[in-house]
């Protein structure tokens, strides 16, 4: 039994849980505000990340519209906002065969027209970069682990995890506990499906009035290509191949600056065949006719994985509760049509900033709920676009066909307002058994042009301490073999992008038993949603693991 050890802690007006586009734009606008007003409120943000920017991964096509907002002089402050979309282009994939969509029938969502073709991951860590400059308080390499809530029940801070711990749970020489960071309120951005997130939901049931969350799976891998190959400011997208009708998805190819293309694949994880793996839908994506002449004599730089929410509007769950508030893809913010979130991320968190900064200029010390943020939102372009795209996603439960043609209609005839909004649902609980399902051959990588997922996971830079306990826990070990290997042929071999979930056999192939290779997490959450039987729990490991994004 491991010691009980006094934790230190920290004051600090607000703690913002998460270093991405939303929780670094709320600690901007806090400190802004404080400039402008004249007033001082202390801001602390925690990143679980190696630095700012390590664990973000996205597309990314962003929509300066935020960013214009935080900073309208953000091209002279240098923001690496450096290829502006000049072509794009919609093909629905054959076997062997494109076929391109005009451009004129795209709904307004789909235009691209003044948008960024950009690294995420270098914008978060340009933004890191203002907030330090403004007095914000980065702690990258720490994990927020705990909620920590006062007599009453409301949040109060949260809690750093611990250092050098073994896999044991005793306590290694290098052994350092977590830091209390307590905050008046405090901000969760930690991204799709947070696992501080997630126990909110719960506790507080935030969800009762809300529909199930929906989810997709991105794969992204990031290649240097052949000069003659390169086309800054295209952007293009595919549907189709190598999906089957029924599976929602499809891909996309960015061309960014110095010769770098994008390229990555999107599926919904209501997929329903156990027998699918999204990482090589994305490899035999690239032996499509038209997409491999893009990569062939090129390099493979980077590679990554992350979920993103999908289930809109009406997903979202609560928004506040005492002493704390959602923010970014931790609430689901989304906009599916347009596959973004970056802006409206970046929108929430500059809301939740004015919304702090008056109650606390207003002598609030965060005993309730702060529904001002609500009341923001509620008024703001982020709850327009969400309403208009409320729809598109699930009119794909009825088929490719079916779904482009009344999501577009909806989109582009109506502009989003029909009188209807469809439900959302849950994606764990969407597999059909192993035996209801054609298998499918996926072809041997070449190392070339396709690729294994150990070769993958090490240029994501991917570490964990080793020796420290296994983040990604088993509600019951049972599972695995007796009810997912029985039954689903043990699809957390092929959902995970990360060859984290191994079924190991002895010689003679019986035995069957999960081995858990959590070395290899990248910290794409899957796990934690599609297990039929949420039986995963997706935790926080040591701070500091898990990959390290260069450009993503």
């Amino acid at each position: 039994m491991t010691e009980q050890v006094e934790r230190e802690s920290m004051e600090f007006d607000v703690v913002i849980v998460g270093a991405g586009p939303s929780g670094l734009a709320a600690a901007i606008r806090l400190r802004q505000i404080c400039g402008e007003t004249g007033t001082d409120i202390s801001v602390c943000v925690v990143e679980k990340g190696s630095e700012v920017g390590a664990h973000i991964m996205s597309g990314a096509i962003m929509e300066p519209r935020a960013m214009n907002e935080l900073f309208p002089d953000w091209k002279e402050r240098g923001a690496p906002l450096n290829t502006p979309v000049i072509q794009e282009k919609m093909l629905i994939l054959t076997e062997a065969n494109g076929i391109r969509v005009p451009n004129f029938s795209f709904p307004k969502q789909f235009d691209n027209h003044g948008n960024y073709i950009v690294s995420l991951g270098n914008v978060c860590r340009w933004l890191g970069e203002q907030a330090e400059a403004l007095g914000v308080e980065i702690f990258p390499g720490f994990a927020a682990a705990e909620v920590l809530y006062d007599d009453q029940g409301r949040v109060k801070g949260i809690a750093t995890g611990d250092m050098g711990i073994a896999e044991d749970g005793s306590h290694k020489g290098e052994y350092e506990p977590g830091v209390e960071l307590h905050a008046k309120y405090t901000l969760f951005g930690e991204g799709c499906r947070g696992s501080l997130g997630k126990d909110l939901m719960v506790k507080y049931d935030l969800r009762k009035s809300s529909d199930p969350q929906s989810y997709g799976i991105g794969i992204k891998e990031l290649w240097e290509v052949k000069p003659e190959n390169h086309h800054p400011g295209l952007i293009e997208h595919t549907a189709g191949w190598p999906l089957d009708s029924k599976t929602y998805g499809g891909s996309f190819i960015y061309h960014l600056e110095d010769n770098q293309v994008a390229v990555g694949f999107v599926i919904g994880l209501d997929y329903e065949n156990p027998h699918l793996s999204p990482f090589d839908e994305l490899q035999r994506l690239k032996t499509h006719p038209v997409v491999r002449d893009t990569f062939e004599g090129g390099r493979r730089i980077a590679y990554g994985a992350r979920a993103i929410n999908e289930g809109g509007m009406q997903s979202l769950p609560e928004l506040v509760f005492p002493g704390g508030i959602f923010i970014g893809c931790e609430a689901g913010f989304l906009n599916v049509p347009k596959i973004k979130g970056s802006h409206t991320a970046m929108k929430s968190g500059m809301l939740a900033a004015e919304a702090v900064h008056e109650a606390l200029t207003n002598g609030d010390e965060g005993q309730g709920v702060l529904s001002s943020y609500v009341e923001k939102y509620e008024d703001s372009w982020i709850a327009k676009e969400l309403y208009q795209a409320r729809n598109f996603r699930h009119y794909f439960r009825h088929g490719l066909l079916a779904g482009t043609i009344l999501g577009g209609v909806e989109l582009k005839v109506f502009r989003g307002n029909v009188p209807w909004t469809l439900k959302s649902h849950s994606d764990h609980d969407k597999l059909k058994k192993a035996s209801e399902c054609k298998k499918i051959d996926y072809p041997k990588p070449d190392g070339v042009l396709t690729f294994d997922k150990l070769s993958s996971v090490f240029i994501s830079n991917t570490n964990h301490a080793e020796d420290q306990p296994v983040h990604l826990k088993l509600k019951d070990a049972s599972i695995p073999i007796e009810t997912n290997l029985a039954l689903y042929d043990a699809p957390e071999q092929r959902y995970c992008p990360a060859g984290v979930y191994e079924i190991m056999t002895d010689d003679d192939g019986g035995n069957p038993r999960m081995q858990i290779n959590s070395q290899n997490c990248v910290h794409c959450k899957t796990c934690d949603i599609k297990d039929p039987t949420q039986n995963i729990n997706w935790t926080v490991p040591e701070g500091g693991g898990g990959p390290s994004y260069p450009n993503m």
